[in-house]
């Protein structure tokens, strides 16, 4: 079986550059969840500590050690919604988790545009000794897949909280059967991960080379 952490010794550079990219991604997601509920008026998260980007404290040493070890990954951070200012915070807080991995994916895919364009690289997909390159494409990539992931409407997603938020009634004890059919539906879908990579890494190639374009036309 070959676990994420063979890489620390096929490939030092692709692991590091892995764990760098989600360490990042995840504790930015974390601290605009904390941020977002401070906002609105639940300190839970702040009081606790949670407005940092400290990996230890976003995700915990033992998401760090699956991390490393198996290439999964997570992190939370606790709110009170019922201390927030509107029936909708939940949902305010809950997206601005995915908001910030597609922030970081858009912002990540102008530093690749502009380090292909200071490189002058040609074909930026050819050029895979480019480390920055290959460190900010891959983060544009990743936080895309963020974005859509946890967006999923499942029960423990973000995205479950945002449509609970509208639908009260989800979150009743009588709908119980309605988180077994969506695990269930979700469980399903975990073989075709891979097609969630797969658009992320075409969202974040068309976007990184139509701006690279933009910038050659315009004489960058």
């Amino acid at each position: 079986m070959h676990f994420f952490i063979n890489f620390l010794w096929e490939d030092p550079q692709f692991f590091f550059r892995w764990m760098l990219i989600v360490v990042f991604a995840i504790c930015c997601h974390e601290y605009m969840h904390a941020r977002a509920a401070l906002w609105q008026g639940d300190p839970t998260a702040a009081d606790q500590g949670h407005l940092t980007l400290n990996p230890l404290k976003q995700m915990g040493p033992f998401s760090i050690f699956m991390l490393a070890v198996l290439g999964i990954a997570w992190g939370q951070v606790p709110v009170d919604p019922s201390r927030m200012r509107h029936r909708h915070s939940d949902a305010l807080v809950s997206f601005a988790g995915p908001a910030t991995n597609l922030v970081l994916g858009i912002i990540f895919c102008f530093i690749a545009a502009i380090v292909v364009l200071v490189s002058d690289i040609k074909s930026p997909a050819a050029d895979i000794s480019n480390n920055a390159y290959l460190l900010f494409s891959n983060g544009a990539m990743l936080n895309f897949v963020l974005f859509m992931l946890n967006l999923f409407p499942v029960p423990g997603f973000d995205g479950w909280h945002i449509l609970s938020s509208f639908f009260p009634r989800l979150k009743a004890s009588d709908s119980q059967a309605m988180y077994f059919v969506i695990a269930i539906v979700f469980l399903l879908g975990i073989k075709y991960i891979d097609y969630l990579f797969l658009a992320g890494s075409l969202i974040s190639n068309l976007l990184i080379y139509g701006l690279v374009l933009v910038g050659r036309l315009f004489g960058a």
